[in-house]
């Protein structure tokens, strides 16, 4: 249930990311996301491991490029797509977090992909093909510029820095629980956030900054960020990472019912037959 939890406040992000990037600069708004999560993490490593522990050099450059990349690069082309795309269709790019992990994953490390994971791989891009062309693959053929706008290419270059990310967390770090790491990646994402949104503060209406934008920021803070990756790694804690990560599939369909309900978006036969493809492609790819 807790998993399903997850699944469901993650698909909300893309809702409450919508109504934040309509409203504030982006920078400013992940900035403001992660001094709510930064916070918070900091207090839950206080209370369940003592504090955080003193970085040696290489974790400290381990954690930098977490917060570089999953933090900074992702938080900027997240909110930059979500003021160009509907949050139903974003949502459905992040699917494809796994698959573009396993393909730098067997490009940078030289890990294998067996016919099985290629087979998963093909069917994922083609789902893909199908939501960012709505269905009409001929006009995207004679005329790319016709689907892939500036929207597509934040949500592409989102799902690379998720990626490096991953890769980054899975191969760079020794010695930290998940916690400590994801509280030091999220201080080092917010300090570069904050550099990048000085830029904007001049220009930054701050009446904008009305309810629902603050309650759509702490949302992303308390529950997209730093609810979630607690429950997350409960979830792989009692069954597994390969289980667990099944109910990733989870957030797009919450992502994309969550945007027709709650910003009355249409939801394209396109984007349930794409959705399906990339969720099957995910399911085989991953499948142990």
């Amino acid at each position: 249930m807790k998993l399903v939890a997850v699944a469901l406040f993650w698909g909300g992000t893309f809702i409450a990311g919508r109504i934040v990037a309509s409203e504030i600069p982006h920078m400013t708004a992940a900035a403001l996301r992660f001094a709510v999560a930064s916070g918070l993490l900091w207090l839950l490593a206080w209370k369940l491991e003592g504090g955080l522990p003193k970085l040696t050099r290489q974790q400290m450059q381990a954690t930098f490029a977490l917060g570089a990349t999953g933090i900074f690069l992702y938080n900027i082309c997240f909110f930059s797509a979500l003021a160009l795309m509907p949050a139903g269709r974003t949502a459905l790019f992040v699917a494809l977090n796994p698959i573009v992990t396993a393909l730098a994953l067997a490009a940078l490390f030289g890990e294998r992909l067996g016919a099985r994971r290629w087979l998963g791989i093909a069917i994922a891009f083609a789902g893909a093909a199908v939501v960012i062309t709505r269905g009409d693959l001929g006009s995207a053929l004679r005329d790319i510029s016709q689907s892939v706008g500036k929207g597509e290419l934040f949500m592409l270059c989102a799902v690379c820095g998720w990626a490096a990310y991953t890769i980054i967390g899975k191969h760079a770090l020794r010695g930290l629980s998940p916690i400590a790491a994801t509280t030091y990646a999220s201080l080092w994402g917010l300090s570069l956030l904050v550099c990048g949104a000085v830029t904007e503060w001049p220009q930054f209406d701050t009446s904008r900054l009305t309810w629902p934008v603050l309650a759509a920021i702490v949302y992303l803070g308390a529950f997209g960020t730093v609810i979630g990756f607690v429950w997350y790694y409960e979830g792989v804690k009692a069954i597994g990472p390969a289980r667990t990560a099944v109910f990733n599939n989870l957030v797009p369909v919450f992502g994309i019912t969550l945007a027709a309900l709650l910003l009355g978006e249409p939801i394209l036969l396109s984007m349930i037959v794409g959705g399906l493809l990339v969720i099957a492609g995910v399911s085989l790819t991953n499948r142990q």
